[in-house]
């Protein structure tokens, strides 16, 4: 049987198989498909300090397999969350990573305050620094890598730091260098990518807000290649990998290429069990080919 524990810098998992921000709701909405218990940790959808509206419907649209999203970031805010959620959670026996996010730096240092000293079973903030700086004419944080040092930094409330990064840079290594310098032990690995889908009938875009985020299986091979740099680049550092992971052996690539865990996303609109069938079949694929320890794939592709 193989060993499917592993760690996220200081973070240990039972395994690598975790939910994704923004597709597994705030709390326990997909218990009633699986045991949250069961996977390595579930990575709550992003909060801001208050309570945000999002974007203007429609929010979803299908592309060739792949999944465009302009939810906007709308959410109840971290302190509804504390009062309404996370109890919820504490009985569900699963490690929870919190992502957070704000329009302003200060933004962020007020949803992290807020989780100062929240106790388990929160073992994590994911710092999501892929959305709009309204200091800078709306350009995306994880777009500047003075930005992202400003809001990693100032979110730092005690708990261990992951910088969620966008793809959509010339150089995701600059930025990645930014994060950690500013506090971040681990990088999750990607973000969306920014995208539009056009209705030819109506000369006009099919998401309210015209642009969206691309996630699905177009994504991994982008989210890939932003493992495999940032693990040659900064070694030992703790990775995330998310995009487009579906099987078992999606989650085996990420981890070659250098993840230490996992997030599955997309998947789970089309199949709420999504997350357990990956965790299964990376348990499957790892006894077929022979692999003692999930630890064994994790950077491999650089030995």
């Amino acid at each position: 049987m193989t060993d499917l524990a592993t760690a996220v810098g200081s973070v240990a998992l039972r395994n690598p198989v975790l939910t994704a921000s923004g597709t597994a709701g705030y709390g326990t909405e997909l218990a009633a498909y699986g045991p949250l218990s069961a996977l390595g940790a579930h990575v709550v959808k992003s909060l801001a300090a208050e309570p945000w509206p999002g974007n203007p419907p429609p929010r979803l649209a299908a592309a060739d397999g792949n999944m465009l999203n302009s939810v906007g970031l709308a959410g109840p805010g971290v302190g509804s969350w504390l009062e309404h959620q996370l109890p919820a959670l504490r009985g569900a026996g699963v490690p929870v990573v919190v992502s957070i996010w704000g329009r302003t730096v200060e933004g962020f240092a007020q949803a992290a305050a807020a989780l100062r000293g929240v106790g388990p079973p929160v073992v994590a903030l994911e710092v999501n620094v892929s959305c709009p700086n309204l200091k800078d004419r709306s350009r995306m944080f994880a777009h500047d890598p003075v930005a992202t040092a400003e809001a990693v930094a100032a979110s730092d409330c005690g708990l261990p730091r992951w910088a969620k990064l966008s793809p959509g840079v010339a150089d995701i290594c600059e930025i990645a260098a930014a994060a950690l310098g500013a506090g971040a032990e681990a990088l999750t690995l990607v973000n969306t990518v920014p995208a539009m889908v056009v209705d030819p009938a109506t000369r006009r875009p099919v998401l309210g807000a015209g642009t969206g985020g691309l996630s699905g299986p177009a994504l991994r091979p982008v989210a890939v290649r932003a493992v495999a740099e940032c693990r040659a680049a900064f070694g030992g550092i703790g990775i995330v990998g998310v995009g487009g992971v579906a099987t078992g052996r999606d989650a085996a690539e990420l981890l070659v290429a250098g993840a230490d865990a996992v997030e599955v996303g997309t998947a789970t609109f089309r199949d709420p069990r999504a997350p357990w069938r990956v965790l299964e079949g990376l348990a499957t694929w790892c006894a077929h080919h022979g692999v003692a320890s999930v630890r064994e794939l994790v950077g491999s592709l650089h030995d």
